[in-house]
C-alpha cells in the first residue's frame, strides 16, 4: 500500500483550523511537525519521559495529510462517500481552495503545498500509539486498547470509552473541553440537546451521561454514522437516546425539518467561526424560550465577532471562557 502525502507549510496558530477545514474534503489524521516543546502534562498523557531539548521554536509548522494511492494514480478518500476517488491534482486543488478561504479571515502563513509518495506505512492506525487515556476534570476518556487502573477507579466520576479513528474528535482538544464543562453546568434530567457538527458524538454522549433526556446530532459526513454507533455501544447508551441526522442544518430545509423547531433546551456547536457565523442566526428557531446556546472552536481573535453574532441573533451572552488560544461563548434565548 502506497500513500500520497500532502504537506502544508503554515504556522503553529493555524494547525487546528487547517486540520478542521481539510477534514471537510476527506483528509484526516494529520501528522504535525513543529518545534513547540511538550508540556509536562502532554508528556504524561503520552507516557513519555523524553527530556531531549528541541530546536528553538520558530513558529513554523508543517501539516502532513495522507491518502492511499493505487497503481493507476487514483486516491482513495474514505471520509466522504461522495468523494471516494480523486486524482492528486484534484485533491491539491481542493486543498488550495480550502486554504484560500481560510486566508480570508486568518493568517495561515505560507500555505504552500508539496506532494510526494511515501513508503508503505500504516498511517491509518499509527496514531494509536499517541492516544492514551486522559482526564477532563473528573471525566476519564479512555480508548479500548487501554485499561483502567486502581487510581482511575478512585478518581473518575464518569468514564467515556471512545475509539475515534482518524476522522473524529477525542475530547482532548481545548475547544471540546470548553464545551464539556459548559454542558455539565447546564444539563438537567429534562434536557433535549442539539449537537451541531457531532463528529464522534463525544459531546452528546457525555451530555447523556450527565443526565440529559435525549440528544440529536447533525453532521455533514456519513462516516459519522458508524463512529457514533460504536461509541454509543461502547458507553452503554441506548440508540433511541440519540438521533443522528446527516446533512447541512444551515441550508437544507429537509434537515431543518427533521431537527425540529423550538424543541431543544441546549444547542452546542464546536465549529470554526466561518461556520458559526451563518449558523448562529438560525439557532433560536430550534431552541425553547430560555434555551442555552454553547459555542466553541473560536480562535481568540474572533471572540468579538462571534459574541456579536450571538447578540445580533437575539441571545443574551452569559459566559465567555478561555482555554489556551480558544474561546467558548455561552448565551441564552430570551
Amino acid at each position: 500500500m502506497k500513500w500520497m502525502r500532502f504537506r502544508i507549510r503554515t504556522n503553529e496558530e493555524s494547525e487546528d483550523i487547517i486540520i478542521s477545514a481539510l477534514s471537510e474534503i476527506g483528509l484526516e489524521g494529520a501528522q504535525i511537525e513543529d518545534k513547540v516543546p511538550l508540556t509536562a502534562a502532554e508528556k504524561e498523557q503520552m507516557f513519555s519521559d523524553d527530556t531531549t531539548e528541541t530546536a528553538e521554536d520558530d513558529g513554523i509548522a508543517y501539516l502532513n495529510f495522507f491518502a492511499e494511492i493505487d497503481d493507476k494514480g487514483i486516491l482513495t478518500i474514505p471520509a466522504e462517500e461522495a468523494q471516494l476517488q480523486k486524482t492528486p491534482d484534484e485533491m491539491k486543488t481542493a486543498i488550495r481552495q480550502q486554504l484560500d478561504e481560510l486566508k480570508n479571515y486568518s493568517d495561515i502563513g505560507d500555505g504552500t503545498i508539496s506532494v510526494d509518495v511515501t513508503e508503505d506505512i500504516d498511517w491509518i492506525n499509527n496514531w494509536k500509539q499517541y492516544f492514551h487515556k486522559f482526564y477532563i476534570d473528573d471525566v476519564l476518556v479512555i480508548p479500548s486498547w487501554e485499561k483502567m487502573d486502581e487510581a482511575d477507579l478512585k478518581k473518575a466520576d464518569k468514564v467515556l470509552h471512545i475509539d475515534p479513528g482518524t476522522a473524529f474528535g477525542t475530547g482532548m482538544h481545548e475547544t471540546t473541553q470548553l464545551c464539556i464543562r459548559q454542558l455539565r453546568k447546564y444539563v438537567t434530567p429534562d434536557t433535549q440537546l442539539l449537537d451541531v457538527g457531532t463528529g464522534s458524538g463525544v459531546l452528546s454522549i457525555l451530555a447523556l451521561m450527565f443526565g440529559a433526556a435525549h440528544a440529536a446530532g447533525t453532521d455533514l459526513d456519513p462516516c459519522t454514522i458508524p463512529a457514533v454507533h460504536e461509541n454509543l455501544e461502547a458507553n452503554g447508551i441506548p440508540e433511541e437516546n440519540f438521533e443522528l441526522i446527516i446533512g447541512n442544518i444551515i441550508d437544507d430545509p429537509k434537515v431543518q425539518e427533521q431537527v425540529g423547531y423550538e424543541k431543544y433546551d441546549i444547542a452546542v456547536a464546536n465549529i470554526l467561526p466561518v461556520v458559526l457565523l451563518p449558523l448562529t442566526p438560525l439557532i433560536p428557531q430550534y431552541l425553547k424560550k430560555g434555551g442555552i446556546y454553547i459555542t466553541s472552536g473560536i480562535i481568540a481573535e474572533k471572540e468579538e465577532v462571534i459574541k456579536k453574532a450571538h447578540e445580533d441573533a437575539g441571545f443574551e451572552v452569559l459566559e465567555i471562557h478561555h482555554q489556551g488560544e480558544w474561546v467558548s461563548i455561552t448565551s441564552r434565548k430570551n
